[in-house]
């Protein structure tokens, strides 16, 4: 191995690292709040991906059936519900919200996918279709056993995640795809030549922690979020709602994971269950952080690029092995180093 090459290999494993590290937030993000180790959180990085590359292809993609289907079911839940305790002042709402605008969003795309519009709006268009999802499945799947322990939930994550991982080879079938680069440009620095979408990957991930930074730091609901994670109990006797809070991770979750296929898109070829590796090697660095640490984790999630990069050189049979096998010691240190705390009770 030479300079050239492992200037390379450090340029990929930080592209990578930069995706994975966005997923280990949003990991620990939802684990803090909610308890719920989000394993479907690679399924949105490849319902982000195919749902851009189907609006490329001028097809209206199938996750925009989906977001209309869980849009109708999350609708009569919560209509039952509304019924049930005589709140028939959220009717007007709840059809708004779940019904009208999911079916909104579809229109748009089944009138605007034909016409192949500017790479900036199919973007939009496909975050539009995908990030919805990630609300509406808190709702269906996890709300109604917020409470339970984390094992319990821990099940439910693994059958959403064959859920959607059959519904995406039933959208967009067992062929992979892969979109055009945001940029062809290239610059030469030195023996290493730095390609755009590089860029393009490490600009908007970084874009995106600050964006996540300055949300929990200076607004209201990013502080709410914070007292969750820090006392879920102590938040809901200051008046902030369980429900809201966990629909809101959700949805954060579900916007990186939406986001960091669009971006991963161009660079590897997607295919339906793609995201189930990507998600995990995100866990992994999640893991490295103790599922409680944002700065750790994404240290974490940086280290599993570059050891993925490098693995890919000197072991490509064996890079995912290797790269999984960094959880090991991390178990083995924290099976040694953390006492067991019993869950709060609520």
């Amino acid at each position: 191995m030479n300079s050239e090459i492992a200037l390379f290999l450090i340029q990929d494993g930080l592209t990578n690292g930069a995706i994975y590290a966005l997923l280990a937030l949003a990991l620990v993000l939802v684990f803090a709040v909610t308890r719920v180790i989000f394993i479907p959180q690679g399924e949105f990085v490849a319902y982000g991906a195919l749902t851009l590359a189907s609006l490329q292809l001028g097809k209206l993609p199938g996750t925009a059936w989906l977001l209309l289907t869980a849009g109708v079911a999350v609708a009569a839940v919560e209509l039952v519900q509304a019924l049930r305790i005589g709140a028939v002042r959220r009717v007007p709402a709840i059809v708004l919200h779940y019904v009208l605008v999911p079916s909104a969003i579809v229109v748009l795309a089944w009138w605007v996918a034909p016409q192949k519009p500017a790479l900036t709006f199919q973007v939009l268009l496909a975050l539009l279709l995908v990030v919805p999802l990630g609300p509406m499945v808190y709702r269906l799947a996890y709300q109604p056993l917020a409470n339970a322990s984390v094992l319990v939930l821990l099940i439910i994550s693994v059958a959403v995640h064959f859920a959607m991982t059959g519904l995406g080879l039933v959208f967009f079938g067992a062929e992979g795809s892969r979109t055009p680069a945001f940029s062809d440009a290239h610059w030469k620095l030195g023996v290493l030549t730095i390609s755009g979408q590089s860029l393009w990957v490490l600009g908007v991930s970084l874009s995106l922690i600050v964006a996540l930074l300055l949300f929990f730091e200076h607004t209201i609901y990013g502080k709410a979020l914070r007292a969750t994670a820090v006392n879920r109990v102590g938040a809901r006797l200051v008046g902030i709602s369980p429900a809201m809070a966990g629909k809101l991770s959700f949805t954060l979750a579900a916007l990186i994971g939406a986001l960091s296929g669009v971006l991963v898109a161009p660079i590897t070829t997607i295919y339906y269950d793609s995201g189930f590796l990507v998600g995990l090697k995100g866990f992994v660095g999640a893991i490295v952080g103790g599922l409680v640490s944002y700065p750790i984790a994404a240290a974490g999630a940086l280290l599993v690029g570059l050891l993925e990069a490098y693995a890919s050189f000197w072991a490509s049979a064996y890079k995912e092995v290797i790269v999984f096998t960094m959880i090991v010691p991390v178990l083995v240190w924290r099976s040694f180093t953390t006492h067991h705390i019993e869950e709060e009770e609520e």
